[in-house]
Protein backbone atom coordinates (compact mmCIF):
# COMPACT_ATOMS: atom_id res chain seq x y z
CA UNK A 1 0.00 0.00 0.00
CA UNK A 2 1.19 3.53 -0.79
CA UNK A 3 1.61 5.80 2.24
CA UNK A 4 1.10 9.30 0.90
CA UNK A 5 1.03 12.78 2.40
CA UNK A 6 0.69 15.89 0.23
CA UNK A 7 0.78 19.46 1.56
CA UNK A 8 -2.54 21.23 1.88
CA UNK A 9 -3.10 24.87 0.90
CA UNK A 10 -1.65 26.41 4.06
CA UNK A 11 1.29 24.02 4.14
CA UNK A 12 2.07 24.71 0.48
CA UNK A 13 1.86 28.44 1.12
CA UNK A 14 4.43 28.10 3.91
CA UNK A 15 6.77 26.21 1.57
CA UNK A 16 6.27 28.78 -1.20
CA UNK A 17 6.95 31.73 1.14
CA UNK A 18 9.94 30.14 2.88
CA UNK A 19 13.20 32.12 2.88
CA UNK A 20 16.36 31.11 4.74
CA UNK A 21 19.98 30.80 3.64
CA UNK A 22 21.15 27.22 3.32
CA UNK A 23 17.75 25.68 2.54
CA UNK A 24 18.01 22.19 1.07
CA UNK A 25 15.43 20.48 -1.16
CA UNK A 26 15.84 16.76 -1.81
CA UNK A 27 13.76 14.46 -4.03
CA UNK A 28 14.33 10.76 -4.44
CA UNK A 29 12.46 7.71 -5.69
CA UNK A 30 11.18 5.33 -2.98
CA UNK A 31 9.10 2.17 -2.84
CA UNK A 32 6.18 0.95 -0.72
CA UNK A 33 7.99 -2.41 -0.47
CA UNK A 34 9.75 -2.15 2.88
CA UNK A 35 12.28 -4.86 2.02
CA UNK A 36 13.50 -2.84 -1.00
CA UNK A 37 13.74 0.59 0.60
CA UNK A 38 17.43 0.24 1.49
CA UNK A 39 18.42 1.59 -1.93
CA UNK A 40 16.45 4.79 -1.29
CA UNK A 41 18.24 5.31 2.02
CA UNK A 42 21.58 5.04 0.20
CA UNK A 43 20.42 7.61 -2.38
CA UNK A 44 19.44 9.98 0.43
CA UNK A 45 22.90 9.66 1.95
CA UNK A 46 24.53 10.50 -1.40
CA UNK A 47 22.31 13.55 -1.89
CA UNK A 48 23.04 14.77 1.64
CA UNK A 49 26.76 14.68 0.86
CA UNK A 50 26.16 16.76 -2.30
CA UNK A 51 24.16 19.31 -0.33
CA UNK A 52 26.88 19.54 2.32
CA UNK A 53 29.52 20.09 -0.38
CA UNK A 54 27.52 22.92 -1.95
CA UNK A 55 26.97 24.63 1.39
CA UNK A 56 30.65 24.32 2.32
CA UNK A 57 31.74 25.70 -1.06
CA UNK A 58 29.41 28.68 -0.57
CA UNK A 59 31.02 29.48 2.80
CA UNK A 60 27.94 28.67 4.89
CA UNK A 61 28.27 28.79 8.67
CA UNK A 62 29.79 25.48 9.70
CA UNK A 63 27.58 25.04 12.77
CA UNK A 64 24.47 25.50 10.63
CA UNK A 65 25.74 22.98 8.10
CA UNK A 66 26.46 20.42 10.81
CA UNK A 67 22.98 20.88 12.32
CA UNK A 68 21.29 20.52 8.94
CA UNK A 69 23.25 17.39 8.04
CA UNK A 70 22.46 15.94 11.45
CA UNK A 71 18.71 16.33 10.79
CA UNK A 72 19.08 14.54 7.45
CA UNK A 73 21.19 11.72 8.91
CA UNK A 74 18.61 11.23 11.68
CA UNK A 75 15.98 10.81 8.96
CA UNK A 76 18.13 8.27 7.15
CA UNK A 77 18.49 6.24 10.36
CA UNK A 78 14.76 6.21 11.21
CA UNK A 79 13.66 2.62 10.49
CA UNK A 80 10.01 3.31 11.33
CA UNK A 81 9.89 6.19 8.84
CA UNK A 82 11.31 4.11 5.98
CA UNK A 83 8.91 1.24 6.64
CA UNK A 84 5.98 3.25 5.20
CA UNK A 85 6.74 4.94 1.89
CA UNK A 86 5.15 5.76 -1.46
CA UNK A 87 6.81 6.19 -4.89
CA UNK A 88 8.84 9.33 -4.13
CA UNK A 89 9.99 11.37 -1.17
CA UNK A 90 10.44 15.14 -0.88
CA UNK A 91 12.59 16.49 1.96
CA UNK A 92 12.93 20.19 2.82
CA UNK A 93 15.60 20.95 5.40
CA UNK A 94 17.31 23.83 7.19
CA UNK A 95 19.54 23.98 10.23
CA UNK A 96 16.39 24.32 12.35
CA UNK A 97 14.65 21.14 11.16
CA UNK A 98 13.03 19.40 8.22
CA UNK A 99 9.71 18.33 6.71
CA UNK A 100 9.01 15.31 4.54
CA UNK A 101 6.29 14.53 2.00
CA UNK A 102 5.63 11.07 0.58
CA UNK A 103 4.37 11.37 -2.98
CA UNK A 104 2.38 8.99 -5.23
CA UNK A 105 4.17 9.87 -8.47
CA UNK A 106 7.64 8.70 -9.53
CA UNK A 107 10.25 11.49 -9.39
CA UNK A 108 13.92 11.63 -10.31
CA UNK A 109 16.56 12.08 -7.63
CA UNK A 110 17.58 15.70 -7.14
CA UNK A 111 19.16 18.02 -4.59
CA UNK A 112 18.90 21.82 -4.68
CA UNK A 113 20.46 24.31 -2.26
CA UNK A 114 19.56 28.02 -2.09
CA UNK A 115 17.67 30.49 0.11
CA UNK A 116 14.29 28.98 -0.90
CA UNK A 117 12.84 25.54 -1.48
CA UNK A 118 12.74 23.95 -4.92
CA UNK A 119 9.07 23.06 -5.40
CA UNK A 120 8.41 22.09 -9.03
CA UNK A 121 8.59 18.31 -8.48
CA UNK A 122 6.31 18.59 -5.43
CA UNK A 123 3.80 20.60 -7.48
CA UNK A 124 3.26 17.57 -9.71
CA UNK A 125 1.44 15.87 -6.85
CA UNK A 126 -0.26 19.07 -5.68
CA UNK A 127 -1.62 20.18 -9.07
CA UNK A 128 -2.65 16.68 -10.12
CA UNK A 129 -4.11 15.33 -6.85
CA UNK A 130 -4.79 11.61 -6.59
CA UNK A 131 -8.32 11.82 -5.15
CA UNK A 132 -11.48 10.18 -6.44
CA UNK A 133 -14.58 8.22 -5.58
CA UNK A 134 -14.83 4.70 -6.97
CA UNK A 135 -18.29 3.27 -7.59
CA UNK A 136 -17.79 -0.50 -7.44
CA UNK A 137 -21.02 -1.73 -9.02
CA UNK A 138 -22.09 -5.33 -9.53
CA UNK A 139 -25.46 -7.10 -9.53
CA UNK A 140 -24.41 -8.88 -6.36
CA UNK A 141 -23.45 -5.75 -4.42
CA UNK A 142 -22.32 -2.13 -4.55
CA UNK A 143 -19.84 -0.08 -2.56
CA UNK A 144 -18.36 3.40 -2.88
CA UNK A 145 -14.69 3.90 -2.06
CA UNK A 146 -12.86 7.11 -1.24
CA UNK A 147 -9.40 7.22 -2.79
CA UNK A 148 -7.31 9.89 -1.11
CA UNK A 149 -3.73 11.06 -1.63
CA UNK A 150 -3.00 11.04 2.09
CA UNK A 151 -5.09 8.24 3.62
CA UNK A 152 -5.64 4.53 2.95
CA UNK A 153 -8.63 3.74 0.74
CA UNK A 154 -11.85 3.62 2.72
CA UNK A 155 -15.49 2.76 2.07
CA UNK A 156 -17.87 5.73 2.10
CA UNK A 157 -21.21 5.55 3.87
CA UNK A 158 -23.94 6.42 1.38
CA UNK A 159 -27.47 6.65 2.86
CA UNK A 160 -30.06 4.92 0.71
CA UNK A 161 -27.57 2.85 -1.24
CA UNK A 162 -29.22 -0.51 -2.15
CA UNK A 163 -27.56 -3.71 -1.01
CA UNK A 164 -27.69 -5.44 -4.40
CA UNK A 165 -29.76 -5.56 -7.61
CA UNK A 166 -32.32 -8.12 -6.43
CA UNK A 167 -33.18 -6.34 -3.17
CA UNK A 168 -33.32 -3.01 -5.02
CA UNK A 169 -36.21 -4.27 -7.16
CA UNK A 170 -37.85 -6.31 -4.42
CA UNK A 171 -37.06 -9.71 -5.91
CA UNK A 172 -35.19 -12.76 -4.77
CA UNK A 173 -33.43 -12.73 -8.15
CA UNK A 174 -33.33 -10.32 -11.08
CA UNK A 175 -34.11 -13.30 -13.27
CA UNK A 176 -37.61 -13.58 -11.75
CA UNK A 177 -40.55 -12.96 -14.07
CA UNK A 178 -42.77 -9.99 -13.33
CA UNK A 179 -46.29 -10.48 -12.01
CA UNK A 180 -47.66 -9.76 -15.49
CA UNK A 181 -45.11 -12.12 -17.09
CA UNK A 182 -44.02 -9.17 -19.31
CA UNK A 183 -40.47 -8.84 -17.96
CA UNK A 184 -38.36 -11.95 -18.41
CA UNK A 185 -35.16 -13.24 -20.03
CA UNK A 186 -32.13 -11.07 -20.81
CA UNK A 187 -34.27 -8.01 -21.57
CA UNK A 188 -35.96 -8.43 -18.23
CA UNK A 189 -32.58 -8.54 -16.48
CA UNK A 190 -31.58 -5.27 -18.15
CA UNK A 191 -34.79 -3.62 -16.97
CA UNK A 192 -34.08 -4.77 -13.39
CA UNK A 193 -30.46 -3.62 -13.60
CA UNK A 194 -31.56 -0.22 -14.86
CA UNK A 195 -33.93 0.13 -11.90
CA UNK A 196 -31.05 -0.84 -9.62
CA UNK A 197 -28.71 1.66 -11.31
CA UNK A 198 -31.25 4.46 -10.86
CA UNK A 199 -31.44 3.79 -7.12
CA UNK A 200 -27.65 3.82 -6.85
CA UNK A 201 -27.47 7.02 -8.88
CA UNK A 202 -30.07 8.74 -6.71
CA UNK A 203 -28.25 7.81 -3.50
CA UNK A 204 -24.97 9.13 -4.90
CA UNK A 205 -26.60 12.30 -6.24
CA UNK A 206 -27.57 13.35 -2.73
CA UNK A 207 -24.02 12.86 -1.46
CA UNK A 208 -22.02 14.22 -4.43
CA UNK A 209 -24.14 17.29 -5.17
CA UNK A 210 -21.80 20.27 -5.53
CA UNK A 211 -18.64 18.13 -5.54
CA UNK A 212 -15.99 18.22 -8.29
CA UNK A 213 -14.17 15.04 -7.24
CA UNK A 214 -13.99 12.53 -10.12
CA UNK A 215 -16.25 9.47 -9.86
CA UNK A 216 -14.68 6.36 -11.39
CA UNK A 217 -16.96 3.49 -12.31
CA UNK A 218 -15.82 -0.10 -11.79
CA UNK A 219 -18.28 -2.51 -13.40
CA UNK A 220 -18.75 -5.07 -16.13
CA UNK A 221 -19.30 -3.58 -19.58
CA UNK A 222 -23.04 -4.30 -19.52
CA UNK A 223 -23.68 -2.78 -16.11
CA UNK A 224 -21.33 0.12 -16.81
CA UNK A 225 -23.32 1.05 -19.94
CA UNK A 226 -26.57 0.87 -17.99
CA UNK A 227 -25.27 3.06 -15.18
CA UNK A 228 -23.88 5.67 -17.58
CA UNK A 229 -27.30 5.88 -19.24
CA UNK A 230 -28.90 7.06 -15.98
CA UNK A 231 -25.99 9.06 -14.48
CA UNK A 232 -26.40 12.79 -13.82
CA UNK A 233 -23.12 13.49 -11.97
CA UNK A 234 -21.07 15.75 -14.28
CA UNK A 235 -17.71 14.46 -13.06
CA UNK A 236 -18.20 10.76 -13.86
CA UNK A 237 -14.93 9.82 -15.58
CA UNK A 238 -15.24 8.72 -19.18
CA UNK A 239 -12.65 6.04 -18.55
CA UNK A 240 -13.49 3.36 -16.02
CA UNK A 241 -12.30 0.09 -14.49
CA UNK A 242 -13.51 -2.62 -16.85
CA UNK A 243 -13.81 -5.56 -14.52
CA UNK A 244 -16.30 -6.86 -12.02
CA UNK A 245 -15.40 -5.26 -8.66
CA UNK A 246 -16.50 -8.48 -6.96
CA UNK A 247 -13.14 -9.91 -8.10
CA UNK A 248 -11.08 -6.99 -6.74
CA UNK A 249 -10.04 -5.84 -3.28
CA UNK A 250 -10.45 -2.23 -2.19
CA UNK A 251 -6.69 -1.71 -2.53
CA UNK A 252 -6.72 -3.10 -6.08
CA UNK A 253 -9.60 -0.82 -7.03
CA UNK A 254 -7.77 2.18 -5.57
CA UNK A 255 -4.63 1.37 -7.55
CA UNK A 256 -6.66 0.99 -10.76
CA UNK A 257 -8.42 4.29 -10.01
CA UNK A 258 -5.09 6.09 -9.77
CA UNK A 259 -4.32 4.88 -13.29
CA UNK A 260 -7.61 6.38 -14.48
CA UNK A 261 -6.74 9.64 -12.71
CA UNK A 262 -3.43 9.73 -14.59
CA UNK A 263 -5.45 9.60 -17.82
CA UNK A 264 -7.70 12.44 -16.64
CA UNK A 265 -4.63 14.51 -15.87
CA UNK A 266 -3.28 13.84 -19.38
CA UNK A 267 -6.58 15.06 -20.80
CA UNK A 268 -6.37 18.22 -18.68
CA UNK A 269 -2.83 18.86 -19.92
CA UNK A 270 -3.99 18.42 -23.53
CA UNK A 271 -6.80 20.93 -23.01
CA UNK A 272 -4.30 23.39 -21.51
CA UNK A 273 -1.99 23.05 -24.53
CA UNK A 274 -4.90 23.78 -26.88
CA UNK A 275 -5.72 26.91 -24.86
CA UNK A 276 -2.05 27.92 -24.90
CA UNK A 277 -1.95 27.69 -28.70
CA UNK A 278 -5.01 29.92 -28.91
CA UNK A 279 -3.54 32.49 -26.51
CA UNK A 280 -0.25 32.59 -28.42
CA UNK A 281 -2.20 33.91 -31.39
CA UNK A 282 -3.41 36.73 -29.14
CA UNK A 283 0.04 37.65 -27.83
CA UNK A 284 -0.73 36.04 -24.46
CA UNK A 285 1.43 32.91 -24.58
CA UNK A 286 5.19 32.42 -24.25
CA UNK A 287 7.84 29.73 -23.85
CA UNK A 288 10.60 32.31 -23.30
CA UNK A 289 11.91 32.02 -19.74
CA UNK A 290 12.85 35.70 -19.59
CA UNK A 291 9.39 36.85 -20.76
CA UNK A 292 7.64 34.42 -18.40
CA UNK A 293 9.73 35.64 -15.47
CA UNK A 294 8.92 39.29 -16.19
CA UNK A 295 5.23 38.44 -16.44
CA UNK A 296 5.34 36.43 -13.20
CA UNK A 297 6.87 39.35 -11.28
CA UNK A 298 4.05 41.57 -12.58
CA UNK A 299 1.42 39.01 -11.53
CA UNK A 300 0.46 38.62 -15.20
CA UNK A 301 0.72 34.82 -15.45
CA UNK A 302 -2.69 33.14 -15.50
CA UNK A 303 -1.30 29.61 -15.68
CA UNK A 304 2.02 27.99 -16.44
CA UNK A 305 3.39 24.58 -17.40
CA UNK A 306 6.80 23.79 -15.90
CA UNK A 307 9.25 20.93 -16.35
CA UNK A 308 9.49 19.06 -13.06
CA UNK A 309 12.90 17.54 -13.81
CA UNK A 310 15.02 20.29 -15.36
CA UNK A 311 16.75 23.08 -13.45
CA UNK A 312 17.76 26.43 -14.97
CA UNK A 313 20.07 27.99 -12.34
CA UNK A 314 20.03 31.74 -11.88
CA UNK A 315 17.99 34.46 -10.25
CA UNK A 316 15.03 36.74 -10.99
CA UNK A 317 15.05 40.43 -10.07
CA UNK A 318 12.03 40.86 -7.74
CA UNK A 319 11.36 44.39 -9.06
CA UNK A 320 11.84 44.11 -12.83
CA UNK A 321 11.68 40.38 -13.45
CA UNK A 322 15.02 40.46 -15.26
CA UNK A 323 16.68 37.04 -15.31
CA UNK A 324 20.34 36.47 -14.55
CA UNK A 325 21.37 32.99 -15.64
CA UNK A 326 24.09 31.16 -13.72
CA UNK A 327 26.71 28.91 -15.24
CA UNK A 328 26.56 26.43 -12.35
CA UNK A 329 23.98 25.12 -9.90
CA UNK A 330 25.31 26.09 -6.47
CA UNK A 331 24.09 27.20 -3.05
CA UNK A 332 23.61 30.79 -4.25
CA UNK A 333 21.66 30.39 -7.49
CA UNK A 334 18.19 28.90 -7.53
CA UNK A 335 15.91 27.44 -10.20
CA UNK A 336 14.55 30.26 -12.38
CA UNK A 337 11.63 28.19 -13.68
CA UNK A 338 10.84 27.15 -10.12
CA UNK A 339 10.75 30.85 -9.19
CA UNK A 340 8.29 31.51 -12.04
CA UNK A 341 6.04 28.78 -10.64
CA UNK A 342 6.33 30.20 -7.11
CA UNK A 343 5.46 33.74 -8.22
CA UNK A 344 2.52 32.44 -10.25
CA UNK A 345 1.10 30.68 -7.19
CA UNK A 346 1.57 33.77 -5.04
CA UNK A 347 -0.42 35.81 -7.60
CA UNK A 348 -3.30 33.31 -7.60
CA UNK A 349 -2.32 31.63 -10.86
CA UNK A 350 -2.33 27.94 -11.67
CA UNK A 351 0.75 25.73 -12.11
CA UNK A 352 0.83 22.46 -14.04
CA UNK A 353 3.99 20.54 -13.19
CA UNK A 354 4.66 18.07 -16.02
CA UNK A 355 7.40 16.27 -17.92
CA UNK A 356 9.23 18.34 -20.51
CA UNK A 357 7.75 16.34 -23.40
CA UNK A 358 4.30 17.57 -22.35
CA UNK A 359 5.25 21.25 -22.66
CA UNK A 360 4.60 23.00 -26.00
CA UNK A 361 7.74 23.33 -28.09
CA UNK A 362 9.66 20.96 -25.80
CA UNK A 363 10.38 24.05 -23.67
CA UNK A 364 11.09 24.16 -19.95
CA UNK A 365 8.25 26.60 -19.33
CA UNK A 366 5.08 27.67 -21.14
CA UNK A 367 2.95 30.47 -19.74
CA UNK A 368 -0.52 31.79 -20.52
CA UNK A 369 -0.67 35.48 -19.67
CA UNK A 370 -3.60 37.43 -18.29
CA UNK A 371 -2.83 40.23 -20.73
CA UNK A 372 -0.15 40.97 -23.36
CA UNK A 373 3.00 42.52 -21.92
CA UNK A 374 3.86 46.00 -23.07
Amino acid sequence: MLHVDIPGRDELRALVDHRAPGSVSIYLPTTPLTQDVGASRIVLGNLVRKAEAQLTAAGADRRAVVALVEHLHDLGDDDDFWAVQARSLAVFATADGLSTWRLPNALSEMVEVSDRYHLKPLLRAVTFPQAAYVLALAAGGVRVLEVSPDLPVSEARIPGLPRDAASAVGKSSIKDRSHSQRIHGSEGEKVRLRQYARQVEQALRDVLRGSEVPLILAASDTLAAIYRSVNTYPHLATAGIHDSPENMTDAQLAEAARGVLDGLHAEAAGAWRARFAERCGQGRGTTDIAVAARAAVQGAVDSVMVDIDGVVPGSVDPQTGAVTFATADDAVAYGVVDEIARLTLQAGGHVLAVRRADIPGDAQVAAILRYPLA
